[in-house]
């Protein structure tokens, strides 16, 4: 079993605090308060993802309860060029909001000039800067992650954008760029001081990309050491992960990313169990369709290229269909899609075997049936 604790002794955090464990130990610690108007008072993000978080789902984890979004990080350069396909990537619908609007580069001027840009055109509820992607072709431009190689370098991006705009700016990063680096706590404390309103740690190194897993312990010292609100970011799978994540850490709010992936619903569920409520079911199969097929609408109705679109949804379907009956099957048949309206047919085939499946008394999330056939009768 994975546990999330100190880091081993070939990596010890600078800035070592004592680490509380459980909920009880975080009681007298004061709650922050977020630069914008947040619904709950420990807000549950949608994380920015690259191909994953557009417009669409994001609207979609809004219904279901997230309480925050992000866009998907966006290179300043491609925005203060006015490259149109970046452009395009700014546009959100109000229902939205709060939204933040995410950027990367490695040139203070130019993500300032960024910054005022979305500040102007598209006045989002803050922006936020990535230091945390750990792509390579990100990190050779000294991008995203790559930035945390210069600390210096890091509080002047912070500074410039602060200048640029009115809004409050946020950040995202990792616990450092490598083992030798990590350093979680100096790091959020010398971004703090250079004007992060907001800052969300995914507490893996670049170099760990997303291997092993997320030291929480890490998150826990951040929350402590800073006196902006702190997010926790890493190994959230299930609504459970995102409670015991909070109770590890005594994070001010959690952001959900690979977890959200063909289970919106994980943001209704997580605030359920932070609200100490019954968390709500995992929606049937039926429903968990219903959902999907709202989802590939919204897609079809934002995006100007319907094929392309039906085929960039294909690794949506994937995932909402993941753990079902005869599941490889399933995928293998949508992972062909070229229309929309493929998938509805795709599903309706699906039930009427699904159904016919679980009348004759067959457990209905058996990952080992094989005589289930999604083909047309």
């Amino acid at each position: 079993m994975v546990t999330h604790g100190r880091p081993e002794s070939n990596s010890p955090a600078r800035h070592a605090l004592p680490v509380p464990t459980g909920c009880g130990s975080f009681n007298s610690m004061a709650r922050k308060t977020f630069p914008f108007s947040v619904p709950n008072r420990t807000p549950l993000y949608l994380a920015p993802m690259a191909g994953i978080s557009e417009s669409p789902f994001r609207r979609l984890c809004h219904q279901h309860g997230a309480d925050v979004v992000v866009t998907e990080f966006l290179s300043a350069e491609g925005i203060r060029r006015e490259n149109q396909a970046t452009i395009s990537k700014l546009r959100f619908a109000p229902e939205e909001r709060p939204i933040g609007v995410q950027i990367f580069g490695a040139d203070p001027k130019a993500m300032a000039d960024a910054a005022a840009m979305v500040t102007d055109l598209f006045a989002p509820d803050f922006v936020d800067i990535n230091f945390g992607c750990p792509v390579k072709k990100v990190v050779r431009r000294n991008g995203g992650s790559g930035c945390l190689k210069d600390l210096d370098l890091v509080e002047d991006i912070i500074r410039a954008v602060s200048k640029a705009t009115p809004l409050p700016v946020t950040v995202k990063t990792r616990s450092g760029w490598n083992e030798e680096m990590r350093d979680p706590v100096g790091i959020a404390l010398r971004m703090q001081d250079a004007g992060a309103r907001v800052f969300a740690l995914h507490a893996r190194t670049r170099t760990q990309m997303y291997s092993g897993s997320a030291n929480w312990d890490e998150i826990a010292m951040v929350a402590q050491a800073l006196d902006i609100p702190v997010l926790g970011n890493g190994d959230i799978k299930t609504p459970q992960d995102a409670k015991r994540m909070l109770d590890h850490t005594g994070a001010d709010g959690i952001m959900i990313g690979r977890g959200s992936y063909g289970q919106p619903w994980i943001f209704r569920q997580a605030r359920a169990l932070f609200d100490g409520q019954p968390m709500p079911e995992t929606p049937p199969v039926a429903e968990r369709f219903a959902v999907a097929l709202d989802h590939a609408r919204m897609v079809q109705s934002y995006e100007v290229d319907a094929v392309g679109a039906a085929l960039e949804f294909r690794k949506h379907l994937g995932w909402y269909v993941k753990g079902l009956p005869n599941s490889a099957d399933l995928r293998a048949r949508l992972h062909q899609v070229r229309d929309f309206a493929e998938v509805e047919r795709i599903f309706t085939e699906y039930l009427a075997f699904y159904d016919e499946y679980a009348a004759r008394g067959v457990p209905a999330r058996d990952p080992d049936v094989s005589d289930l056939t999604c083909e047309a009768a």
